[in-house]
């Protein structure tokens, strides 16, 4: 197995898992869904093209947050929507979307070699534009990172690379959280519903389970083995 990471650097993210009509929420980290929709844009796949998405979907993924984003809420507005009792429009209808300003997450993704190869490659010249949860969010900074293919672990590679932001960056976390993918609940995991079940046309999640701890935590488990 190997471990393919990338950096989400950028003023402006949001990576919603729960949102339902005119309110649009952000987790305070990515999610695999999202993180899997910038690998595949990378790829040039389809958002339908399931067969080619499949095997995105069955990588491992861990996230170390190197800078805490700040839960920030927009409002946009827009006009002729149909109403939900089907008749007629609204002049005009506001949605509440959440975004994170400000955050940095080095994330990583387990799995075979070659496909991280594939997926690295295409992170380094992306086929479409890449972006952070919307497509008006872009990066401040390239995803691919030099060196971000590594013959090691998903919780090796997210200890020893070093931070995005640099050592004297301001508001870099001193002791970063790890959300790191297990196999189910009974390993201590939360709930979260964001693993894909199909294409990205039909919008179809699952859950899949997480476990949260810090990087001197993972540090006191590597030793005690």
């Amino acid at each position: 197995m190997a471990t393919l990471l990338m950096a989400l650097v950028g003023p402006m993210q949001s990576w919603g898992t729960r949102s339902r009509f005119d309110n649009r929420d952000s987790d305070l980290e990515p999610s695999k869904s999202g993180v899997l929709g910038i690998l595949a844009a990378a790829l040039g796949i389809d958002r339908a093209d399931w067969p080619s998405l499949q095997p995105l979907c069955q990588l491992r993924m861990g996230v170390r947050v190197d800078r805490e984003g700040v839960l920030r809420f927009d409002f946009q507005t827009a006009q002729e929507v149909i109403r939900a009792s089907g008749k007629g429009t609204q002049d005009t209808a506001v949605s509440r979307r959440a975004y994170l300003a400000d955050a940095a997450f080095l994330v990583g993704l387990e799995g075979p070699e070659n496909l991280l190869k594939a997926a690295d490659k295409a992170l380094r010249n992306p086929h479409w534009l890449l972006s952070l949860g919307r497509k008006s969010y872009v990066p401040s900074r390239p995803v691919w990172l030099e060196g971000g293919l590594l013959d090691s672990s998903l919780e090796q590679a997210l200890l020893v690379y070093p931070p995005l932001l640099g050592n004297s960056a301001s508001k870099r976390v001193a002791d970063p959280r790890l959300i790191l993918e297990t196999q189910d609940e009974r390993e201590g995991g939360a709930l979260r519903m964001d693993q894909p079940l199909s294409s990205f046309a039909e919008r179809r999640f699952g859950p899949r389970y997480v476990t949260s701890l810090t990087v001197s935590r993972l540090k006191e488990r590597y030793v005690s083995l």
